[in-house]
């Protein structure tokens, strides 16, 4: 099992402004990558999701591409 990107690296929040971070755990046709593949915790997983979905709606990232 992989360790949790976000626990490894001591991060609390998933801010939706850092898009660099946000764009690693977006598929190519811009799909939220499966937590299995990515082994991310299910803390990190809900929080990354909100985020992704903050960034869609304020244009910072795509709904699909």
């Amino acid at each position: 099992m992989k360790q949790c990107f976000f626990c490894s690296q001591n991060l609390k929040n998933v801010d939706y402004k850092e898009i660099d971070l946000i764009r690693r755990f977006v598929s190519s046709q811009g799909k939220i990558v499966d937590p299995r593949h990515t082994g991310i915790c299910a803390k990190h997983q809900r929080r990354l999701a909100l985020a992704i979905k903050r960034a869609r709606f304020l244009g910072l990232l795509p709904f699909v591409r």
